[in-house]
């Protein structure tokens, strides 16, 4: 059965949000993509282009009225306070998924899970990444304090530009790893995974992570 959706994209031209882009447009749902310069974004048929603050409750709930879900691609990163920011930011999207009463499903950051040994990725980070991993840990917990219909999608250790292959591995709250100890997964196959969940849902209240 096909599925057509309409989807709030905030965060639609960083790596991984315009991926996710690309990837529901593809599979023929309709995107209202979100960024701070919404002229950046190349609009195509399933495509608006919207500017607004994603800090701003009022302004994400209003921009989600005609959507069926709300996804978050935007982290701190490169921010001189990236706590204060990722909360901020958490704010205005769960904040915003409550006024509107909208699914939302957010992407997380790696230093959000836990190692196979069971320790924090966190204890392994260097020093620059720890608020960015710390903020966004905070946005998880507020997610999940939170009454919403939910979903946390961190990706691998390392996600970059690749390859769609279309095969990978999902987990819990635990980095998924190779053989070797590896933790990877192209941006693409993360939109692969992300558009996935969004079409059938499976971890509806849950943080959940991929690799190869």
């Amino acid at each position: 059965m096909e599925i057509n959706m309409k989807i709030l994209l905030l965060g639609a031209t960083g790596m991984v949000g315009s991926r996710i882009l690309s990837e529901a447009v593809a599979r023929k749902h309709q995107v209202v993509a979100v960024a701070r310069n919404p002229q950046n974004i190349k609009v195509t048929d399933g495509i608006v282009a919207l500017g607004l603050n994603v800090t701003d409750a009022q302004a994400v709930a209003s921009a989600a009225q005609d959507v069926d879900v709300i996804v978050s691609a935007v982290s701190p990163r490169n921010s001189d306070d990236a706590v204060a920011d990722a909360a901020a930011i958490a704010q205005g999207v769960i904040g915003g998924a409550k006024q509107a009463n909208k699914r939302v499903l957010v992407v997380g950051g790696a230093g959000t899970l836990d190692l196979p040994d069971g320790n924090p990725v966190m204890s392994v980070l260097p020093d620059f990444i720890v608020p960015e991993a710390t903020g966004m840990k905070n946005f998880r917990n507020d997610l999940q304090a939170s009454d919403l219909d939910w979903s946390f999608f961190a990706p691998a250790a390392t996600i970059e530009p690749g390859e769609r292959t279309g095969n990978f591995r999902l987990g819990t709250d635990v980095l998924v790893s190779d053989s070797e100890g590896n933790s990877k997964i192209s941006a693409e196959d993360f939109a692969c995974a992300l558009v996935n969940e969004l079409e059938r849902p499976a971890h509806s209240g849950q943080i959940f992570t991929i690799g190869y």
